[in-house]
This record gives C-alpha cells, sequence and structure tokens, in this order.
C-alpha cells in the first residue's frame, strides 16, 4: 500500500490540453540543404588547393584563385554550418519548449530566403562584386537580405520561447540566444555602408577604424557562428546521443557566461603588429588567453558526459562523430590563445599555420559536429534506418584521416614559412630575400593539404549517398512528429520547471528511461517526443517535466 506522504500528480482539466506536432518538415529541408552545400563548398575548396601548388587549374578569371577563395568561405560557413545551424535550433527549440515552432511560414521564409542568399553569392562573388571584408564580402543587397531573413528567424524563435511549455530553459537555447542577437549586432554594424551603385559600396568606416570594426566582427563571426549554436547543438544532441545525462549543468551555465563575455573582447588579436594601438591589441591578446578557460570548460564537459558510455563508441558513428568534433574544439580553442600570444604572433602571423587553424575549426569541430548531428537525426527525421553503418563508419575514418593530413601539412607549411621569413646570416640580412624561396619550399606540404582534403571530400560524398539512400527507403508519406497533447502555454507559472536542478542533470533522459523507438535504432519515433508512438496511433500524455 502506498505510503500516505506520496505525492499524487494534479488533475489536469481536459480544457487546459491541446494536442499538437513539432514541425519536422524544416528540419528535414535544412539538413538536406547542409548537405548540398557542404558538398559543392568542399568542392570549391579542394579546387583553391589544387591551385596554389598548380597554378594552371585556375581557369579563366571567373575561377581563379582571388574570386573563388571568397566562395568557398561563404559556403562553408554560411551555407554548410548555417544551414546546419538552423536544422538544430528548429529541431531541439521545439523539444525543449514542448511546442511548435511560432510560425510555420516564417520557418519557410527563413528556410527559402538564405537558400536565396546563397545562390546570389554563388553568382556574384565569381563575378568580382565584393565588398572585400572577410567573411563579410557580399554587397549591400544582400547584405539587407541577409538582415531581413535573420530578423524573421529571430522573430520566430523569441515568439516560441515565449509560448513554451517548460518554465527551465535548457542551456542550449542560451546558446541559440546568444547566437542570434550577437550575428544580427555584428552584421548590422560591420556592414554599414553607402550606395553608389546596384553592386558597390563604400564603408562608413575608414583605415584603422575599419580593419578594427571588421576584426571586431570577423573574430566574433567565428565565436558567434561557428561556436555558440554548435555548443547549443553539443549540449542537446550528445547527451541524446550517449542517453547520458550532461556531465555538470552547472559548468555548462559557467561555461555560457564567461564565453560570452570575454569572447566579444578578443579581436584585436587578428591585428597584432599591424597600424591598430598597442594598447588594443594588448586587450585582444590578454581576453584571448583568458578564453582558453571557458573553453576546455566546455570541451571537459562534453567529453564527461561519455563517463560510462566510451564502450558505446564501438557501435556509434554519432558518437565517434562527436567526440572527434569536440576534441577538435579543444585543440583549436587551444591555438587561438596561444597564437594570439605576441612572441608566438611574430613566428605565425600571416603563415599557412592560421589556415590549418582554421580549418582545424571550421572541418574538425563544426564538420564533425554536423555529421554526428546529420546521422543522428536521418533515421528520426525520415522514419527508416540508416541505409549503411558501414558506410557511415567509413565516412568517419575517411573525413578524420583527411582533416588530420590536411592540419599537420598546414602545420609544418606555416612553421617553415615563419622561420625562413625571419631568418638572418651574421651580416644581419635576409638568408631568404627572394619570396618565391620560400613558396618553393612549401609546395610539398600543399600537395599534401590538397590529398587531405580529397579524403575529407570523399568523406562528404559518402555522406551524401547514405543520405540519398536513406531517403529512398522512407515511407512515402512523412508526417510531422506525432501528436502530442500538452498543457496549453501560460504566460506565468508555466507547467513544470524543467529546471535540471543537481549537476548531471542535462538534455537527454536517463538510459532506463529512453524509448524503445529509438533503443531500436528504427527512427519510427523519437525519443523527444514523449515516448510518442508511430504516427496513426493516438496516446495522450502530458509531458513530463524536466524531460528534455
Amino acid at each position: 500500500m502506498p505510503s500516505s506522504s506520496t505525492t499524487q500528480a494534479p488533475r489536469v482539466h481536459q480544457d487546459d490540453v491541446e494536442v499538437f506536432s513539432y514541425d519536422e518538415q524544416i528540419t528535414r529541408l535544412f539538413v538536406l540543404a547542409t548537405v548540398i552545400w557542404g558538398l559543392v563548398g568542399m568542392l570549391v575548396g579542394l579546387l583553391l588547393a589544387l591551385q596554389l601548388p598548380f597554378p594552371e587549374a585556375n581557369l579563366g578569371e571567373y575561377l581563379s584563385f582571388g574570386r573563388l577563395r571568397p566562395l568557398h568561405t561563404n559556403a562553408v560557413i554560411f551555407a554548410f554550418a548555417g544551414n546546419a545551424i538552423f536544422a538544430a535550433v528548429y529541431y531541439s527549440t521545439q523539444r525543449l519548449c514542448k511546442t511548435r515552432m511560432y510560425s510555420d511560414w516564417m520557418s519557410r521564409f527563413h528556410f527559402w530566403g538564405w537558400q536565396g542568399i546563397i545562390v546570389s553569392a554563388a553568382i556574384t562573388l565569381p563575378l568580382g562584386y565584393t565588398t572585400s571584408k572577410e567573411y563579410a564580402e557580399l554587397e549591400w543587397p544582400i547584405s539587407i537580405a541577409i538582415a531581413v531573413v535573420w530578423i524573421v528567424f529571430a522573430i520566430n524563435f523569441f515568439a516560441t520561447l515565449k509560448n513554451r511549455r517548460v518554465k527551465h530553459m535548457y542551456v542550449a537555447l542560451w546558446f541559440y540566444i546568444a547566437t542570434i542577437v550577437t550575428i544580427a549586432v555584428l552584421h548590422v554594424g560591420n556592414n554599414l555602408a553607402i550606395p553608389v551603385g546596384a553592386f558597390e559600396s563604400y564603408p562608413v568606416y575608414a583605415g584603422v577604424q575599419d580593419a578594427l570594426v571588421q576584426w571586431w566582427y570577423g573574430h566574433n563571426a567565428v565565436a558567434f557562428f561557428l561556436t555558440t549554436p554548435f555548443l547549443g547543438l553539443m549540449y542537446y544532441f550528445l547527451p541524446k546521443a550517449a542517453e547520458r545525462p550532461v556531465f555538470s549543468y552547472r559548468l555548462s551555465i559557467v561555461h555560457f557566461w564567461s564565453l560570452v563575455f570575454i569572447y566579444i573582447w578578443a579581436g584585436p588579436h587578428h591585428l597584432i603588429y599591424t597600424a591598430v594601438p598597442e594598447w588594443a591589441a594588448t586587450v585582444g591578446m590578454v581576453f584571448s588567453v583568458m578564453l582558453w578557460m571557458p573553453s576546455w570548460g566546455g570541451m571537459i564537459n562534453g567529453l564527461f558526459t561519455l563517463r560510462g558510455a566510451w564502450h558505446k563508441l564501438r557501435d556509434s558513428v554519432v558518437l565517434k562523430m562527436f567526440v572527434v568534433g569536440i576534441t577538435f574544439y579543444g585543440m583549436s580553442t587551444f591555438e587561438g590563445p596561444m597564437l594570439s600570444v605576441k612572441s608566438v604572433n611574430a613566428l605565425t602571423h600571416y603563415t599557412d599555420w592560421t589556415i590549418g587553424h582554421v580549418h582545424s575549426g571550421a572541418l574538425g569541430w563544426n564538420g564533425f559536429m554536423t555529421f554526428g548531428m546529420i546521422y543522428w537525426l536521418l533515421p528520426r527525421l525520415w522514419r527508416t534506418p540508416l541505409w549503411s553503418d558501414k558506410l557511415a563508419n567509413a565516412h568517419f575514418w575517411v573525413g578524420t584521416l583527411g582533416i588530420l593530413v590536411y592540419v599537420i601539412a598546414m602545420y609544418v607549411s606555416g612553421i617553415t614559412q615563419g622561420l625562413m621569413w625571419r631568418a638572418f646570416d651574421d651580416a644581419g640580412r635576409l638568408m631568404y630575400p627572394d619570396f618565391m624561396e620560400t613558396v618553393v619550399q612549401v609546395i610539398p606540404m600543399y600537395w599534401a593539404r590538397f590529398i587531405g582534403g580529397s579524403l575529407y571530400l570523399a568523406g562528404m560524398v559518402m555522406l551524401v549517398v547514405n543520405v540519398m539512400m536513406t531517403i529512398r527507403n522512407a515511407p512515402d508519406t512523412l508526417p510531422d512528429a506525432a501528436q502530442i497533447a500538452a498543457r496549453k502555454p501560460v504566460t506565468a507559472g508555466m507547467s513544470g520547471d524543467g529546471a535540471p536542478g543537481t549537476e548531471g542533470d542535462g538534455a537527454a533522459a536517463p538510459a532506463s528511461q529512453t524509448s524503445a523507438a529509438e533503443a531500436s535504432d528504427q527512427g519510427d519515433a523519437d525519443d523527444d517526443e514523449d515516448d510518442a508512438p508511430r504516427p496513426g496511433t493516438k496516446r495522450v500524455q502530458l509531458p513530463t517535466p524536466g524531460d528534455d
């Protein structure tokens, strides 16, 4: 007989319950866009890697290195990583808030608007229409379009937060908030310009001020477009894949606030030994060194989430991808502060080491986290098992080998360049006064980079094949997530605190609470759907407070 002290669940009146479903179609669209643009962006990157040791690969003005390089960076950052971010945000936000996105129309406008911007970039950049500002090359009409699409995305996101059925906001949502707010400010601030033609403009800043504003933007585009949203992705999808709570929820909160406060000030480290004031470069260096601590706090939190689940790496390609991605995050966030120290920067500035550092972050951290998320989402979004686990594992090993070859080649090339540029003979003259001597010396490393990039691209092709075949095996009709019954949104005293409460609580339910559908890896029902049944069945149950 139950104890008299047992707390009974409060009764919920039927009028306070409504049935809804998550919008999974928008996530499917962004996943597909991620895969397509990832392949395009990396293919362009491989052509660029070939053009350096083999100049004959510069096929006319429109396919020359100078025209294709900004196309490559924009495609990988804003098309590949950007679409991956939006897929993660739309999938996880609905489940963390226990509500559908505020507006399906806004979601579709965001998707098609963003793809239109990418296509516009793919046309204008090879034609030579550019502001010449790194990561902000797109001319003023496209820049305005980016702002409009981003504002619509922000309205949809924050309105969804307002309508949430869970009072507590899980830490992943905080990282998304930081991304949305900061990118809006950065984009508008750096792209202020005076139009003088349909695709021509002059920035409102000049000289050193323009450089400072540009790298305040450039550095924080990396911080708030390639870091914070992927940390939100990590805090949601890693515990889900591992079926373990996040290692320390308190650490995730400290990680968030310290990262947000410190990151925004570190931009001047890109301008060490330039015309910027010495104090500005020093401030950038100091904040960059401080940045190492919260960054590694996030890495430790991610890797320690797998405590007691390391054996799962043998069978889970998703966890393999996440572990490599988080490891590259740790490596990149150690490199960044190290390279910002002036004595180290004197050797590495303007060398290929920086190229290796950027790609260890973009392809190692962002790439592998994206691949892990896609492999986790595919069975759940298309209601069918992954077509080939063996091909996914082959992608993992080929991609890992590729990025290692790439990065190591760039490290060797960068150190070689730095040492040769600053080498003096006994008379105090440059030992290598002919710049071409240093170029010839690093050509073998450029071929190694091409090989590494080819391997990474081969892994991307494997992903494309796996995605295509998985979708081919999917049911003809793909409904949204199974219908869920839940309390109506309220403005105060929302149902369920949802707060993790103790260290160790996180986005994932313990393994014992994981749905059988997820454990079977059939993808018929996502564990986030409150153990939702397959479409066509009917069940009414209120969401558990604190679940996700």
